[in-house]
């Protein structure tokens, strides 16, 4: 991932994204596909992931069953105020993918990483699998992380890029699967554009994706 996407980002840190992004609610519409990802391995509490981040707040218990399994690689970083942004927007992707498995637009669990603002974007992003009574299955690995922070550290961005060549989607009624059409890159980049609420919890304000942008 080049550094031409944290440029973007840093322009993103007041900008409300108004369309469907294909993994976080809000951003581009180039990339709103069905294909959108997977979960974690097992099912796990974010509380010891995210402890850098505001760690006397109580987090929500993200569950993500074994059939969707979503990794991070190299999710560390040794500023400590970087890894919390991580840490949160690790979980902020988690919740959302659960709310999909679970059926569940409202998810308290997702409202929790996300602004108002926010959290109206990952509705209608959950909303693109529930209303076609779509689940996500397969693995998702995501990457290539990098944060901007603001001069006052009260806001942030976070890059990174998901691979979507293992991931697919499945129909809860007929077991349908599909996966991205033939010659569709998988590889897509995701600004995520945060702030950090009075609990201390970063909190996804707007996000963008660029299918391909992983390359650049």
């Amino acid at each position: 991932m080049a550094r031409r996407a944290l440029t973007t980002a840093a322009a993103a840190f007041t900008t409300a994204a108004a369309l469907l992004l294909t993994a976080c609610g809000g951003g581009d519409d180039s990339s709103s596909d069905d294909i959108k990802g997977a979960g974690n391995g097992s099912s796990s509490s974010p509380s010891a992931s995210a402890s850098s981040a505001a760690p006397g707040v109580k987090r929500p218990d993200i569950k993500l069953p074994s059939s969707f399994q979503l990794t991070f690689a190299n999710w560390t970083s040794s500023d400590p105020v970087e890894q919390a942004v991580l840490d949160d927007g690790k979980e902020q992707l988690r919740a959302g993918y659960e709310a999909i498995i679970e059926n569940d637009p409202a998810s308290k669990n997702r409202a929790f990483y996300d602004t108002k603002n926010g959290f109206l974007q990952s509705q209608q992003w959950i909303r693109t699998y529930t209303d076609k009574n779509l689940t996500v299955i397969g693995k998702l690995p995501v990457f290539d992380p990098k944060v901007t922070l603001a001069k006052d550290k009260a806001a942030a961005s976070l890059s990174y890029c998901t691979d979507e060549s293992k991931a697919s989607t499945k129909n809860r009624k007929t077991g349908e699967v599909k996966g991205n059409p033939a010659g569709t890159d998988p590889e897509v980049l995701y600004v995520i554009s945060m702030g950090k609420n009075a609990q201390g919890v970063w909190q996804a304000v707007s996000a963008h994706s660029e299918r391909g942008g992983c390359a650049q």
